[in-house]
């Protein structure tokens, strides 16, 4: 999984679902500094979400082969698209996006809860196994911060809201994968050495 690189919103915490924001520079240069690892290893399949960020961000890891799954797309944050958290909690103290959820939004972006994000996590999971089972290699996702790790949670067979667990930085590589045939967290939040 790779998390898209820095953008202007999600430097200063905003939080961006449906908002189609560019990466900056330094976002472009995350992306750029994962190509090592992303050549390291054969990938059989690749998704990414429809928004530009994570598309350039695929892009830029030279992988030009992806399908665009709107599964993928980062939680849809309602009436909090915007609002960084420091900004919700002064008028709703001790809000947490994990067990909270958000406001409503517009009709075209209600907002979801924690559960029906975890519901396109296990839809996702599907189309990863399904990938999985007819190619060789791995299975690559390009998409977004609190989608990741909802998705990790469900992999791992945990709620929704136990993503909250798994802080997911931006321009990362993360690996899930199996021991003794269990799901498990291979490697998380990784960057390629200076």
């Amino acid at each position: 999984m790779v998390r898209h690189g820095e953008t202007e919103w999600s430097r200063s915490g905003r939080h961006t679902s449906w908002t189609d924001v560019p990466l900056t520079e330094h976002g472009r240069d995350e992306a750029r500094r994962l190509v090592p690892l992303i050549r390291s290893h054969r990938i059989g399949a690749a998704f990414v979400s429809p928004m530009q960020r994570a598309r350039e961000t695929a892009q830029l890891i030279g992988v030009d082969d992806c399908r665009v799954d709107t599964d993928l797309r980062e939680w849809d944050y309602g009436g909090y698209e915007g609002i960084t958290t420091a900004e919700i909690q002064r008028m709703h103290p001790g809000w947490f996006l994990f067990t909270d959820g958000v406001a409503p939004g517009p009709a075209e972006h209600p907002g979801e809860t924690p559960e029906q994000v975890g519901e396109r996590a296990d839809r996702m999971l599907a189309k990863v196994d399904a990938a999985m089972a007819n190619t060789e290699g791995i299975v690559l996702l390009v998409a977004h911060g609190h989608f990741l790790r909802v998705l990790t949670a469900r992999r791992l067979g945990l709620a929704p809201s136990q993503g909250a667990l798994f802080q997911l930085a931006t321009g990362t590589v993360c690996r899930l994968g199996t021991e003794h045939m269990r799901p498990v967290i291979a490697g998380w939040n990784i960057r390629p050495t200076p």
